[in-house]
């Protein structure tokens, strides 16, 4: 019984830390939402703010996984051209 009951909490736990990781990307964009003068965006320009900030956030995740793939058939990390060509091409295919 007492297995049981730290097993339930221990996966509500790893729950709750999974069902927060979105909302933390999300409320970093929205804090980046300012305008020029440090004032909080809103309506449209905050809505578009939000949408460049998330996007831009997709493609460095895009980037860095690409970026990990690049490796010789030794297994040795690719770099120069042989890199930047790997990662376009990689890029291009997603």
């Amino acid at each position: 019984m007492k297995k049981l009951f730290v097993v339930m909490i221990g996966s509500m736990f790893a729950l709750s830390v999974y069902a927060q990781a979105p909302a933390a990307d999300a409320s970093g964009c929205e804090a980046k939402a300012i305008d020029k003068n440090g004032k909080p965006l809103v309506g449209a320009a905050k809505a578009s703010s939000i949408k460049k900030c998330e996007k831009s956030a997709a493609s460095a995740d895009k980037t860095a996984a690409c970026e990990a793939k690049a490796v010789s058939k030794d297994g040795k990390p690719l770099s120069g051209a042989a890199k930047n060509s790997s990662v376009k091409k990689c890029l291009s295919e997603k």
